[in-house]
């Protein structure tokens, strides 16, 4: 896991935090998830860490940094992994594919981490929810980008980018919110592939839907 600096780190160094901050982290997701995070204390996320308090606030100031740092992990992700896979083809059609799946990925990997942020971001301190909301309209951009290069390429009809692109992490976050019940219905490879027909149903021009079934059928280069 790599943190971004939120803007009050003691250090000046660029180096990620270490393990011990990973695993307040991780600790802090997983009290906030089941007891909740008005709930929790400092105290009870270091004794789930095994740490004493003390040593925790040598590496956060308070508990809200440690809610920033819960969601800046998963955006962080997003911020590694969608261009990765999207890098891997050039094709417009294959690298909004890629990108979307990939969302929908580290979304059902960090359902603790996408409820919270739905539950807790408005929480946050004016100067920590800016750098979320920054974030966020960053990682979404990835997927607004490739809708942009398909509609130029001539797969998608126009449409207004930036609300397709939130149409679709929004089904990407849909497994999270509803795991319990989709789970039970069908693997989240499922989820992805019907979601993903879904939405191409209603983007995809007459071109593109030749061009779909190429790529469908492993002919797309």
């Amino acid at each position: 896991m790599t943190i971004t600096d939120p803007g009050q780190r003691r250090s000046k160094s660029a180096e990620p935090p270490n393990d011990r901050l990973e695993q307040f982290v991780s600790a802090a997701t997983t009290l906030f998830a089941s007891v909740g995070y008005h709930e929790t204390t400092v105290k009870e996320i270091a004794e789930e860490a095994g740490a004493s308090p003390g040593l925790i606030y040598t590496y956060v100031k308070n508990k809200e940094e440690l809610l920033l740092f819960v969601l800046i992990k998963v955006l962080e992700r997003y911020k590694a992994e969608v261009p990765a896979a999207m890098a891997t083809h050039e094709d417009p059609l294959r690298r909004f594919i890629a990108a979307f799946e990939t969302y929908c990925r580290i979304a059902a990997a960090e359902p603790e981490a996408i409820l919270l942020a739905y539950r807790y971001t408005a929480t946050l301190p004016p100067q920590m929810l800016d750098q979320v909301k920054e974030m966020e309209v960053e990682t979404n951009a990835y997927i607004a980008d490739c809708i942009s290069e398909c509609i130029e390429a001539g797969h998608f009809r126009s449409v207004n980018v930036e609300v397709a692109a939130y149409r679709l992490v929004m089904i990407a976050h849909g497994w999270a919110q509803k795991r319990w019940r989709l789970s039970r219905l069908l693997t989240i490879e499922e989820y992805i592939s019907e979601s993903l027909d879904f939405f191409l149903a209603g983007l995809l021009t007459q071109a593109g839907r030749q061009r779909h079934l190429g790529v469908m059928q492993g002919l797309g280069t």
